[in-house]
């Protein structure tokens, strides 16, 4: 018995260590403010621009004025820090993995969005934005005071000031008074 409960043990744990460390994936690093490992945050940051550019790519088509042009700037940011993260990650510089799906909470995420239109689209992208940022910044601001590896850390801290304000921005969406409508 005691041989089955330590094997079961050691396949929960490389499972664990090769998809995303047990602190990354329950929250736990974030409530501590704990750095994540490398592979972890990049495979967090590759998944959330990923999100971000699939959830913005359905709000320029399905959104209201407010949303299109927000999601424009989503486009083209986290274009630019999906390239640099590749960047870094092909040149070598960086030693990890980029993952080549949105994991099944984003997955699910996108799939609603896909889904719904008018205001349950904009309810739920805005809601999403917000929620995507703040985990970002928490991210970054993680990564960038603890993080392992010295070239992420320092493009984690440069990139900081960006998701800080795309966090603003996505808290100001949906609270601008439509065209014809006073507050």
């Amino acid at each position: 018995m005691k041989f089955l409960v330590i094997a079961a043990s050691c396949v929960l744990l490389a499972s664990s260590a090769l998809a995303q460390s047990v602190g990354e994936k329950t929250g736990i690093n974030s409530a501590l403010g704990v750095a994540p490992p490398t592979a972890d945050f990049v495979k967090q940051v590759a998944i959330s621009d990923m999100f971000e550019l699939e959830s913005s790519k359905l709000a320029q088509q399905k959104g209201n004025a407010q949303e299109k042009s927000f999601a424009q700037q989503m486009v083209t940011d986290h274009s630019k820090t999906t390239n640099d993260l590749k960047s870094m990650i092909s040149s070598g510089k960086v030693k990890a993995a980029l993952p080549t799906a949105l994991d099944s909470s984003h997955q699910s995420k996108l799939d609603k969005l896909k889904g719904a239109t008018g205001g349950d689209f904009s309810s739920n992208f805005n809601s999403y934005q917000v929620s995507a940022h703040e985990d970002a910044v928490s991210l970054f601001e993680r990564y960038a005071k603890g993080g392992d590896d010295p070239e992420l850390k320092d493009w984690a801290g440069k990139t900081l000031p960006t998701l800080r304000h795309h966090l603003e921005m996505a808290q100001e969406l949906g609270k601008a008074p439509s065209v014809g409508q006073s507050k």
